[in-house]
């Protein structure tokens, strides 16, 4: 188990016949690769009752409740009936030695819309530039918690742009709105490009993988860290599956 906020719930991990996509982030595979890539596909799924989650409660600030015509549902726990988890952070967390990477020039974007953040989970790179945009007509707070990059925390009036970028790797960093409590997401940040957040179908995509032994990891932020070691050659594909027990 990984230290800090890797460190979190119990999960078991099976390999099955089930190919998923979802791409991580840009970068490419490392220049030393010609000889071919492999990949590693698969699904991330919830063993058991999928918990019920309560709306999220903006009745604190009726300018947020009036923006939405329903009950906006809890952000936590997010499963399909098939037990599908998404916000899962899949990722490499060991096995790629001294390879490095090119920081991607375009900015990962999370939007505050509707009081809530979008995406709810976000992976970027280390040194890629972060831009929160406020597409609301209020204002919020942006502050992240980091354990292993720098604390900070900034207003933001409407209709602006805030930029930042994290100098180290970690994942689970949380990030609220001190404005409105319930505003809640989580940042992960890498220094290479194999990883992915499933959607809605709990599907992952490492592509372009240097073939290898790696050390996979899925955290999510309330059943924690599975880990499993995998080996892939080049120009071959393998399909791993974790699975999350329900709380």
């Amino acid at each position: 188990m990984m230290k800090s906020r890797f460190i979190r719930g119990i999960a078991s991990t099976v390999v099955v016949l089930t190919l998923g996509s979802l791409p991580g982030s840009a970068g490419g595979p490392p220049s030393d690769t010609t000889g071919g890539t492999a990949s590693v596909k698969g699904t991330v799924k919830l063993n058991g009752a999928i918990p019920s989650q309560k709306p999220i409660n903006m009745t604190s600030d009726p300018a947020c409740a009036r923006q939405h015509n329903a009950a906006v549902p809890g952000e936590e726990i997010v499963a399909d009936k098939k037990g599908n988890l998404q916000n899962v952070v899949v990722f490499v967390s060991d096995g790629l030695g001294d390879h490095t990477f090119d920081v991607p020039t375009e900015p990962a974007v999370i939007q505050q819309k509707g009081c809530v953040y979008l995406p709810h989970v976000l992976a970027l790179r280390v040194n890629q530039k972060l831009q929160v945009l406020n597409n609301d007509a209020c204002t919020h707070n942006i502050h992240p918690q980091p354990v292993n990059n720098r604390e900070w925390n900034k207003a933001q009036v409407p209709a602006s742009t805030a930029e930042a970028t994290f100098a180290r790797e970690e994942v689970g960093i949380p990030l609220k709105c001190n404005v409105h409590p319930w505003m809640r997401a989580y940042l992960a940040v890498f220094k290479h490009p194999y990883f992915a957040v499933t959607g809605k179908d709990g599907s992952f995509d490492l592509s372009n993988l240097p073939p290898g032994t790696y050390t996979i990891e899925a955290w999510h932020e309330k059943f924690g860290t599975s880990i499993q070691k995998i080996t892939v050659g080049a120009n071959e594909t393998k399909t791993i599956d974790f699975v999350f027990k329900s709380l």
